[in-house]
């Protein structure tokens, strides 16, 4: 008997099935089912009909369901030989839906991207703090202040703002009202402490009387003798370096990093930063330095914020309400210079970095994360985390050999270093 299917022949040419003349391809034909007999039962395969044209293989596959008491084999050989013709590949004419889109892998593109903004990020901030950090002017040695005292806890600035003309032309001296005198001297001088409990500004008036300790001159090479005279006279004669000894001598506290800016940088950098806002305490109009403002707040530029913090005449307090008004300018600017409105915006950021720093003068030691301290410090004591103050005064109009000067209250002077020495709550009044 033969093995083949009935209706099946062992020739070759007739083993695709009958009627493969026929117009219609052969992928897409039914052939007809074939059933083996069940295992211990005789007889021929038996055939069934073909599909009906609803079960073509160009619709959908049914499931296929083997009988009970079938093996393995025959279920999976039954289930082959239903007569369906799989037609096409995936997407294919014979599927009748096109096959799935491979997915887009967004979590790789996020990734990549933010890996990639990182790194330029990190590139701009690095490349952004070796340009700022190369304009430092260290111009101050600290090593060289003789008889330096002991270091206490936290970090003590003095901060100089010298009247120095250096970069100014005639018309902007005359448009600044600075006047044309050579040289430099201090115009403010203030101690900034930062510790644990907060920051402390301390105006140091210019003319306060106090001893000038012994030094050796820069250019002769001789021993000056210590002498009296008004604190600005230090800085007039020898420059920071005998301004820190002096501070250091009468104060005990150790200074350890020292900061200047001049006429020009200070009204550059108020401009770099779009003007600062300042409440103006009274009407104040004076030649000299060229103010001219009514009472309330407003927002100077440059030039208006360099008369602001210059005027002496015409103040009721002289030249402590004038330290008073600079150290509530220089906290507003330093609120304003760290503001996130100036940090993260690059057109305001840069100039105003180029014109603080180009014109910044500092200590050898003094990094750039100390001017980012120093600024954040003044920021947080215009915020009110910190205190403003004078030296404590005893006789504002002490009548001296070098003229009218400004005496301190020594008593309250020592308390006031041992609190910062120890990095204590500031309790001491100015008393003035």
């Amino acid at each position: 008997m033969s093995d083949w299917p009935q209706g099946w022949t062992g020739d070759r040419n007739d083993r695709y099935g009958r009627g493969s003349g026929s117009s219609e391809a052969e992928g897409a034909r039914a052939m007809p089912q074939v059933r083996r007999p069940a295992p211990g039962a005789g007889g021929p395969p038996t055939q069934e009909p073909p599909l009906p044209p609803s079960m073509s293989p160009r619709g959908r596959v049914p499931q296929q369901h083997p009988s009970p008491g079938y093996d393995d084999y025959d279920a999976y050989d039954d289930g082959y030989n239903t007569g369906q013709v799989y037609g096409g590949g995936r997407g294919g004419p014979g599927d009748g839906a096109p096959g799935p889109a491979r997915p887009r892998n967004w979590k790789r593109r996020i990734t990549i991207g933010l890996v990639t903004f990182l790194v330029l990020l990190l590139a701009v901030g690095i490349g952004t703090y070796f340009w700022a950090d190369s304009k430092l002017r260290r111009e101050v040695d600290l090593s060289k202040v003789e008889d330096r005292p002991e270091g206490g806890k936290g970090t003590n600035y003095l901060i100089v703002g010298s009247d120095s003309r250096e970069g100014l032309s005639a018309e902007q001296k005359k448009k600044l009202h600075t006047g044309s005198a050579e040289g430099r001297r201090t115009d403010s001088m203030i101690l900034l402490h930062v510790g644990d409990n907060g920051s402390t500004m301390i105006s140091l008036p210019r003319d306060s009387y106090v001893t000038i300790p012994a030094f050796t001159g820069s250019k002769t090479g001789n021993r000056i003798p210590q002498s009296q005279n008004k604190l600005n006279a230090s800085y007039s004669s020898e420059g920071p370096s005998l301004l820190v000894r002096t501070v250091e001598y009468n104060t005990g506290l150790k200074i350890d990093h020292y900061a200047e800016i001049g006429f020009d940088g200070f009204a550059k950098l108020v401009d770099g930063v779009g003007g600062v806002e300042i409440d103006i305490p009274q009407d104040m109009k004076e030649k000299n330095s060229g103010t001219d403002f009514k009472k309330g707040k407003q927002t100077l530029d440059g030039q208006q914020a360099l008369a602001f913090v210059r005027q002496r005449y015409g103040l009721a307090g002289g030249d402590l309400d004038r330290t008073k008004n600079q150290q509530k300018f220089l906290s507003a600017l330093a609120n304003k210079a760290a503001s996130p409105s100036t940090l993260l915006n690059p057109f305001t950021l840069y100039p105003t970095m180029g014109a603080g720093l180009d014109n910044l003068v500092v200590d050898k030691d003094m990094s750039l994360w100390d001017v980012k301290d120093m600024f954040f410090a003044m920021k947080s004591v215009s915020g009110g985390d910190g205190k403003q103050m004078n030296m404590p005064i005893s006789n504002p109009g002490l009548s001296t050999p070098k003229g009218s000067a400004v005496q301190w209250d020594m008593p309250k002077v020592k308390e006031l270093v041992s609190q910062l020495k120890n990095d204590e709550k500031v309790t001491v009044s100015s008393g003035n």
